[in-house]
């Protein structure tokens, strides 16, 4: 078993490459895109030449100056390159702080001031139009991985040098800092250990093993996401071919799928949804998947519908996680084609045996139910160990070992957690947003997004997105609404336009504010 390979180490980041090279050197790695960090490199290289890259990267950090224990912000333009420069950091004992390219130079430049006097490993185009001067003051050295600017290293120039062992860091010790989704504001930076990815490692593992034999895995996670590192891990070490894509625009995506022909295919809930029209091409780019994997968030229904409906495998499976950045995954649910159409999209899942654990806790002193949702709490040894520089706020979701998700729902006689909506975005009176969503979803196909939000009086508005910006039909729309709370007529806006994280998830608070200001796209 692979969880007894990995054993008490934890998941040693640094080395990742190197023992997936040692068991599958010819194993393949393909990407849609060129490495900036080496574009010479190409698109598709075994894991032995990726290993190898990871190397001589760590040796040019360590050229750099850069030593164990130090913290290095990763900011730079999308791709893959920027979890290899993880993957390198960590290799020497560095500890890398990953931050997403959709992030404003502004909030990139207050995180560098929160990560204390870090290395920043950026580019010439961020240095350029994104990040403002400030940052050569707030960080201990500027490298860039691509380009030139002044006052920065490049790192091309430190190409060949002598190659360094690598530095096998305690298992507790911090060994990758990603950032929060950033929906309720200035990202927050969870720290994660070696030891706290294995314990995360173990769920997806465990889902993971349904895959019984070698199939090409096609990935679509935002490379600054916690989620890349043990995907990649149950993939590389099990000798998996791997397809990693940064573009994830359909007609693409379309493309490369009818080449590739992959078998497993994993992607945000967001991404998911922008692909249901690869259901109707008739070059059937999803035909091959035997397996839909959605990353830490609950999908519409109709998504999941025509997913499962492209594939011409025998029983393909959709598997939904829900989970967190801090904690990883805590609960799971597998779905097949058998799923009514008219099924409970609020139904995420169960814990792991043995491994999470979840509770609903009342907020009205009533027990939790539909009507009387509670606060979703978790347990879980993959739980991040700190908010880098803010341990007060690290505090106040973490209480006796239970970890506070910001998410309201309740749990079945069964035991099925049912997430309802956030904390944050509860309309009283209105019900489940969420669910509202979902039922809009399958009775109107012309809808790509729709997200209701309170407006500044605090009724409910919706705000949709059509396939090709058609204008919605209103008559279709109010049949399909007719069952649900009052609303205020639909806003519509271009999909291009609602703010969004790293993950693709929108930022529902955000977009109240910019239609309480009267920004209608």
């Amino acid at each position: 078993m692979l969880l007894q390979r990995i054993g008490n180490r934890g998941i040693q980041l640094g080395t990742l490459f190197e023992r997936a090279a040692k068991r599958h050197p010819a194993n393949v790695l393909i990407l849609d895109h060129d490495l900036d960090v080496a574009p010479e490199a190409g698109r598709r290289m075994t894991v032995s030449e990726a290993a190898d890259l990871v190397a001589d990267l760590a040796s040019r950090f360590w050229a750099a100056k850069v030593r164990p224990g130090t913290r290095v912000v990763v900011y730079k333009s999308n791709g893959f390159d920027i979890t290899l420069l993880a993957c390198a950091l960590s290799r020497i004992g560095a500890v890398p702080v990953l931050l997403s390219p959709k992030l404003d130079g502004d909030t990139v430049a207050e995180l560098v001031r929160r990560v204390d006097r870090p290395y920043l490993v950026t580019d010439q185009a961020k240095l350029d139009n994104e990040l403002p001067a400030s940052v050569f003051d707030l960080a201990e050295g500027v490298l860039v991985a691509s380009g030139r600017h002044q006052g920065a290293t490049e790192l091309r120039a430190l190409k060949g040098v002598e190659r360094v062992a690598p530095v096998t860091m305690p298992v507790d010790h911090p060994t990758l800092v990603t950032h929060t989704s950033g929906t309720t504001g200035t990202p927050k930076l969870a720290v994660h250990t070696s030891w706290s990815f294995q314990a995360r490692y173990r769920p997806q593992a465990s889902v993971a093993a349904f895959v019984r034999k070698r199939e090409t895995v096609a990935m679509h996670v935002s490379f600054v996401h916690s989620r890349i590192i043990t995907a990649l891990a149950i993939a590389l070490l099990r000798g998996f071919p791997l397809v990693v894509l940064a573009d994830d625009t359909p007609e693409h995506v379309a493309d490369l799928f009818a080449r590739v022909r992959p078998g497993v295919l994993e992607a945000h809930p967001n991404t998911f949804m922008r692909w249901e029209d690869l259901a109707d091409d008739p070059r059937g780019p999803l035909a091959n998947v035997k397996y839909f994997d959605s990353t830490f968030d609950a999908i519409h229904p109709r998504t999941i519908r025509r997913l499962l409906g492209a594939s011409r495998r025998r029983s393909p499976v959709f598997g939904q996680l829900y989970g967190q950045s801090e904690v990883g995954p805590v609960v799971g649910r597998l779905f097949t084609t058998k799923r009514r159409s008219d099924a409970d999209g609020r139904c995420v899942g169960f814990p792991f045996f043995g491994m999470t654990e979840v509770r609903v806790v009342s907020r009205d002193g009533r027990p939790p139910s539909k009507l009387s949702p509670g606060y979703i709490e978790v347990r879980s040894d993959g739980r991040a160990v700190t908010y880098l520089g803010e341990q007060e706020r690290y505090d106040k979701q973490h209480k006796d070992g239970w970890w506070r998700m910001g998410d309201v729902g309740y749990r079945t006689k069964w035991g099925c957690l049912h997430l309802l909506d956030r904390e944050v975005d509860v309309i009283p009176g209105f019900g489940s947003t969420l669910s509202a969503e979902d039922k809009l979803f399958s009775k109107l196909d012309t809808l790509t997004e729709v997200i209701i939000i309170p407006s500044a009086d605090g009724r409910p508005v919706p705000v949709v997105c059509t396939k090709g910006d058609t204008p919605l039909d209103l008559g279709a729309w109010r049949a399909a609404a007719a069952e649900l709370p009052p609303m205020t007529d639909p806003v519509q806006w271009r999909l291009e336009d609602l703010p969004q994280t790293a993950t693709t998830k929108i930022k529902r608070l955000e977009l109240a504010r910019l239609l309480a200001t009267g920004n209608t796209a």
